[in-house]
């Protein structure tokens, strides 16, 4: 099993920067297992990234209400802790609302948004506290949805328009990275 699949035509400009797997729950016979792969655009940071996830459950249990929640609640709790270690802090979570997903057999998915601001830390331990930059406000997303199993997939981009070139803006950001979580399937190479 490897992580899902994020749509080849929309990844135009981003970069695959790992690919792990991690387990984020393991306790006696029950054990969550996360394999992800992770895209980022060039530029300064906080640089935009996208991720997507798929989750093996042992022992092998179907998906319901009671397991959606939990791995909802967790979900969120853990892209807090990664966004935080991007930087960004405090985090707000901002509501939920459901999306469609292009994959006709996925479920609809759970949207999460958070707002947060981002510190460019480069040369803070420098002495003189280095170059900092003044925050830098910034936009999270996550959905979590049913398609063969539990999938993740979200990401974050900069709400500062003069962190993009090339015409590119936050709204066409935020555009981006809602094509690429619409199109997450549970394939294990880029469609």
């Amino acid at each position: 099993m490897g992580p899902p699949s994020l749509p080849r035509t929309h990844l135009d400009g981003w970069r695959r920067v790992a690919e792990t797997v991690e387990r984020p729950f393991d306790a006696g016979p029950v054990s969550v297992e996360a394999h992800t792969v992770r895209y980022e655009r060039d530029g300064p940071p906080p640089r935009p990234f996208v991720f997507a996830s798929r989750l093996r459950i042992r022992p092998e249990t179907a998906p319901n209400a009671a397991l959606t929640r939990l791995v909802e609640r967790r979900a969120k709790s853990g892209f807090r802790d990664r966004l935080a270690e991007r930087d960004v802090d405090p985090i707000e979570h901002r509501g939920d609302r459901e999306i469609a997903i292009d994959d006709p057999d996925a479920s609809r998915a759970t949207l999460s948004t958070f707002r947060g601001q981002c510190v460019d830390r480069d040369g803070a331990d420098e002495p003189g506290g280095g170059d900092r930059s003044g925050p830098v406000p910034v936009e999270a997303l996550l959905a979590v949805l049913t398609a063969d199993g539990y999938l993740l997939a979200g990401g974050a981009y900069s709400l500062d328009d003069d962190a993009y070139q090339d015409g590119r803006d936050a709204s066409g950001a935020r555009r981006d990275l809602l094509r690429l979580i619409r199109g997450v399937t549970p394939g294990d190479s880029e469609a």
